[in-house]
């Protein structure tokens, strides 16, 4: 038998070998809370309270406990619906600037404890963590600093009751992953304001370096948000959308909540920032914070919460999306729905990875543990890293047969500090690269919707870094195209334009009111329609044949030659065929009435008017009178009556009668929903052939 003693040098020689140290971390760096945090990702807010009630965004302080009176309130369906969507955690506004109390504080009589709600005995908190802990969601709280109901805001006094009220709610309720404080106090807001006297200077008043403290002490796992941290800090807007070049590194010492420059300024992060202070992307799914019944028709559509999701969870944020739980206690069902809508999407776009399997290479690599494969292994915590002193270098992902993809998704190892400060994706078509996306952060995680590419291989490019980069994970997808219903759009020319949120898709449409396929019209460029017509139209993948579901519209006359006689030409925003426009006449000088001149006599059967489908509405006619003419001297009433619930549902409102000759209608507003002259976002008639 062969000898091996021949091997023993050798295996003491690669013993003795020094082990490859990984990367000096560079500072700021997370704390393991943060990190832990920011595996979260996606998880709701909950706007409910006594603005709920009230019809309010910002309470006054002075509403009776007696107005809340929820009469479905179920937490656990909250819950549910959360888990169901992936999301991981639910924030509570258990204390709003009005004051009142979710939980019964025994430190006020401004809460659930003296409203009729389970008789004094009900605790929504308490139902929250209940239902929180039995769908294996996180809990977390919103507590207003600023109270419009307690005597003593605004003196020391107060912050004694602040900080008690803390206390109970992050003692009675079990663990609390995130603390949550707005830096809302005084100014002129939405629904009659928030003229608060008594004015604070926010930065001072709070004392936060000895309230912050008490949540380290009694829950030492949780991260506090405000505009400056000190754990999480604000997105800047509240649109859904983090920046392009999004930083987890803050310069805290220069940020206090509520300073005016910061979302200039601050909320993307700084380079250079001194302290790790990640961001939150917060958004509602309704133009309100709190539930309003006018809004059930305003969910966020479908696109703009796909939107959301690439542009929060994809530019290194966490997504905190709002429900405004409704009067009943519930999510609503408009909400819910949207959401599923979104869940279905995001599975989808992210069913099967492309990229592990393959062979991967780096043009540098430090070796040992932190090799270019590490970066597509199943294992988060391991990663690729190049030499000390590198910083530009290339990962390349070689794939047996070409590949067809449209997502990217990449990660650092942000335990050792954000790096990346510039990439660009290049991917091997016909024997040459060709670059396909150039960006700048990555963070914990950056997701790019690319054009949709063929290639035999892909080549990430660090261009620029703050010290050598770490990658802890690539992944490739083909997402299937968003197939949504076409928006059907007629502008004043009568142009039908049909749209869709994604590019490579076939537009299909009949104007008969027949079902559209591949085999009816296709759709390439605005069609003239002038008069009526029953449009249907559908959305075609001509790859796979997916289809969408049929959108329709009744079209009546288009009102290009229309005119309004009596307020001017900013009143044709009245009937320029846009629902986002609209005209109101100003308290100075009312105009109580549109009159208009149709251009031709028309047989008419009856009349349309779309309100202002602004969140900061006024003016909605609630009571009307419509009249006709053919000669603009003789006029006949036809119609007059109520648009019955239009400030809670500000839709297209149609009204029919008797059918009569007509050139000029006169539209009246008799009386308006807030006293206000009234407003028209559009005017429209009916006529014989389309009012049945």
């Amino acid at each position: 038998m062969r000898s091996t003693y021949w091997l023993l040098p050798v295996l003491t020689l690669l013993a003795c070998q020094p082990a490859i140290e990984p990367p000096v971390a560079i500072e700021p760096v997370p704390e393991q809370k943060q990190l832990d945090w920011q595996d979260l990702e996606f998880y709701a807010f909950v706007h409910f309270n006594m603005n709920t009630f009230t019809n309010m965004e910002w309470g006054f302080g002075d509403e009776s406990p007696e107005l809340f009176n929820p009469t479905e309130l179920d937490c656990r369906q909250w819950a549910k619906v959360c888990k169901d969507a992936g999301m991981t955690g639910i924030i509570l506004t258990a204390k709003h600037h009005d004051g009142f109390c979710l939980w019964p504080s025994e430190y006020t009589e401004h809460s659930v404890k003296n409203s009729p709600w389970k008789d004094g005995q009900g605790d929504v908190m308490r139902e929250l963590a209940d239902a929180c802990e039995e769908y294996g969601l996180k809990l977390g709280v919103y507590l207003s600093p600023w109270d419009r109901n307690h005597a003593d805001y605004g003196k020391p006094e107060y912050l004694t009751y602040f900080r008690n009220q803390l206390r109970e709610l992050l003692t009675d309720y079990g663990d609390v992953y995130e603390v949550w404080f707005d830096g809302a106090n005084g100014g002129t807001g939405y629904y009659g304001g928030a003229n608060e006297e008594r004015r604070v200077d926010k930065q001072a008043y709070y004392d936060w370096q000895n309230t912050y403290p008490i949540i380290r002490e009694l829950q030492p796992d949780a991260v506090i948000f405000s505009d400056a941290g000190p754990d999480v800090r604000w997105v800047g807007n509240e649109d859904g959308h983090a920046f392009r070049t999004m930083w987890s590194n803050l310069m805290r010492d220069s940020v206090y909540p509520g300073m005016p420059e910061y979302s200039r300024k601050y909320a993307s992060g700084q380079v250079d920032g001194t302290h790790w202070v990640p961001g939150e992307t917060n958004v509602s799914i309704r133009p309100g914070w709190y539930y309003h019944e006018y809004e059930d028709h305003k969910v966020r559509s479908l696109p703009q919460l796909v939107d959301m999701y690439y542009e929060s969870i994809g530019r290194n944020t966490t997504w905190l999306l709002n429900f405004p739980v409704d009067k009943r206690g519930l999510i609503h069902e408009n909400d819910v729905a949207q959401l599923e809508k979104l869940t279905e999407v995001i599975k989808a776009d992210f069913a099967e990875e492309l990229a592990k399997g393959n062979t991967i290479s780096a043009s540098n690599e430090r070796g040992g543990d932190y090799t270019a494969a590490e970066a597509l292994d199943e294992d988060p915590k391991s990663y690729w890293a190049a030499e000390d002193g590198v910083t530009e270098a290339s990962l390349t992902i070689n794939f047996d047969e070409a590949v067809t993809f449209n997502r990217l998704l990449v990660q650092e190892n942000i335990a050792l500090g954000q790096r990346v400060k510039a990439f660009t994706l290049e991917a091997e078509m016909d024997g040459s690269w060709q670059e396909i996306a150039s960006e700048t952060t990555i963070g914990c995680k950056r997701i790019l919707r690319l054009p949709e590419t063929t290639a035999t291989a892909v080549r990430l490019n660090i261009t620029d870094a703050k010290a050598c980069p770490t990658i802890a994970n690539i992944e490739l997808y083909h997402a299937p195209k968003l197939l949504l219903p076409p928006t059907v759009v007629r502008n004043k020319a009568g142009e039908l334009q049909l749209q869709v949120p994604e590019e490579g898709v076939s537009l299909y449409y009949t104007l008969d009111g027949t079902e559209p396929g591949t085999s009816a019209t296709a759709y390439t460029s605005p069609v003239p329609l002038p008069g009526p017509a029953t449009v249907k139209a559908v959305a075609v993948d001509e790859n796979t044949g997916r289809t969408s579901e049929v959108s329709q519209v009744e079209l009546d006359v288009a009102p290009t030659n229309w005119k309004v006689l009596n307020a001017g030409t900013e009143a044709e925003k009245a009937i320029d065929g846009l629902e986002e426009s609209w005209w109101g006449s100003k308290k100075e000088d009312p105009v109580n009435e549109l009159t208009i001149d149709l251009g031709e006599t028309l047989t008419l059967r009856g009349f349309t008017y779309l309100p202002v489908q602004s969140r900061y509405f006024s003016g909605l006619i609630s009571n009307y009178e419509l009249y006709t003419s053919t000669d603009n001297r003789n006029w006949t009433q036809a119609a007059a009556g109520e648009f019955s619930n239009i400030q809670n549902s500000p839709i297209w409102q149609r009204v029919t009668f008797e059918a009569q000759p007509a050139r000029y209608i006169r539209l009246k507003s008799v009386a308006t929903v807030d006293g206000n002259p009234p407003a028209f976002a559009e005017v429209g008639v009916l006529t014989e052939s389309s009012a049945n």
